[in-house]
């Protein structure tokens, strides 16, 4: 994002905006639409010091306490935007209805802007994409399609069938972990509880033999040492870590490519972000083309639901083979993520002209593929969380129990 300046006349007196934006285009869009005045002059300048230090703050924040809508909340509102147009109730009355009836402070604040800048005389897909982050592209791309296609309630009903698909998903791999991530959480709480109250009494016991101690035991006592007298200041460290981490993840390119793909090669979670990703993917392609739209946005608005980078650069790069003129099933050839029957199914739904029917079918496919992977996904799970376990519980037994033995070795004097 680069830094300009907008020098705008507003009832006589001269005014300096400074904002972020692409291009001047944007620029002049986005002041047009916040502002009123005469645009005089926009000039793109290096950033001040102040307004660098205030984008820091802003963005680190934000990462921490992003504001986001909560997905149920979303959807309610989609569907109940939906039934009101649908009835005749004009888009300005009814944002400023759900605004009004909504829990959500972010949907509240959302919708009642969104009322405003309707109220001026935008149409609502405009003042949308001031809230892409909040909203998603997905209602964004769906909303454009209604006011096209004027038929809005229509595209509004897609859009939370839609949402509530990808919701779905979310809530089945989240139910996949919760048993494994309770259960880590639980062994991690109960080797924290003997680190801090349990080794300590046999410590003084094993200092007072003043003999070789076996390895698993100065592991033990090792642990021990850090836990309570560095455990606070460790977890200061990971906290604070996490939070770089997330900010790194967020704000730059490379490091999060990089995660990315190093989440794709991690045992279980890698065939998780794969068929949520194609699943979520052909969903949005297939419900997309029987809308009428073309098949390169359709492509793109696709693309842009796709959070894995390294998947992502894969799927745009369909758009761009279509966009060349290439066929589609040639251009999923290429990403070499898609079995050879769908790259079949695609081609003949080419053919004969019934590519909407054929893509639901491949989402379909998909479905029933990220369905499959998150029922196994416990199973999965298990022979590793059972690795961890057997460790923390092995290495506690041997590390007092072997000295304990040495101990009646001596005494019976062996």
């Amino acid at each position: 994002m680069k830094y300009f300046v907008t020098t705008i006349l507003n009832k006589g007196k001269k005014e300096q905006i400074g904002m972020y934006a692409e291009d001047r285009k944007e620029v002049n869009e986005l002041v047009k639409l916040k502002h009123s005045g005469i645009i005089l002059k926009i000039s793109q300048e290096r950033e001040p010091l102040e307004a660098q230090f205030k984008r820091f703050k802003t963005t680190f924040l934000s990462n921490i306490k992003k504001r986001k809508i909560e997905q149920d909340s979303l959807i309610a509102s989609i569907r109940q935007l939906a039934v009101m147009t649908n009835a005749g109730i004009s888009i300005y009355d009814s944002l400023n209805e759900i605004s009004k009836s909504t829990t959500d402070k972010t949907l509240k604040l959302v919708f009642k802007k969104l009322s405003e800048d309707i109220n001026s005389g935008h149409s609502l897909s405009k003042p949308m994409n001031n809230f892409r982050y909040e909203l998603g592209n997905l209602c964004i791309a769906m909303v454009q399609l209604g006011e096209k296609t004027g038929k809005i309630d229509d595209a509004l009903f897609s859009l939370a069938n839609m949402l509530e698909d990808v919701r779905a998903n979310i809530i089945k791999f989240k139910k996949a972990m919760s048993y494994p991530k309770n259960v880590m959480i639980a062994m991690a709480v109960a080797f924290s509880i003997l680190i801090s109250y349990v080794v300590p009494n046999f410590k003084n016991m094993f200092e007072k033999l003043n003999t070789q101690l076996p390895i698993p035991t100065k592991i033990l006592l090792k642990l021990e040492y850090l836990f309570n007298n560095y455990g606070l200041y460790i977890l200061i460290f990971l906290s604070i870590s996490s939070v770089i981490f997330k900010y790194l993840i967020n704000n730059n390119y490379n490091i999060r490519y990089g995660w990315h793909k190093v989440l794709l090669k991690i045992y279980f979670i890698k065939n998780v972000i794969m068929f949520a990703t194609l699943s979520r993917f052909t969903l949005i392609l297939s419900e997309l083309i029987r809308a009428g739209i073309p098949i390169t946005q359709a492509l793109e608005t696709s693309v842009s639901m796709v959070e894995n980078l390294p998947l992502k650069n894969k799927l745009a790069s369909v758009r761009f083979a279509v966009e060349k003129g290439s066929s589609l099933h040639v251009g999923l050839e290429d990403t070499k993520l898609f079995e050879n029957i769908i790259i079949q199914m695609i081609s003949a739904a080419e053919d004969s002209g019934t590519l909407d029917t054929m893509t639901g079918k491949v989402a379909e496919y998909y479905k029933m593929r990220f369905d499959a992977v998150i029922n196994g996904l416990s199973e999965s799970i298990e022979p590793v969380m059972l690795f961890f376990i057997a460790s923390m519980v092995l290495l506690l037994a041997l590390g007092i129990f072997l000295p304990m033995w040495d101990i009646g070795n001596v005494v019976m004097g062996r």
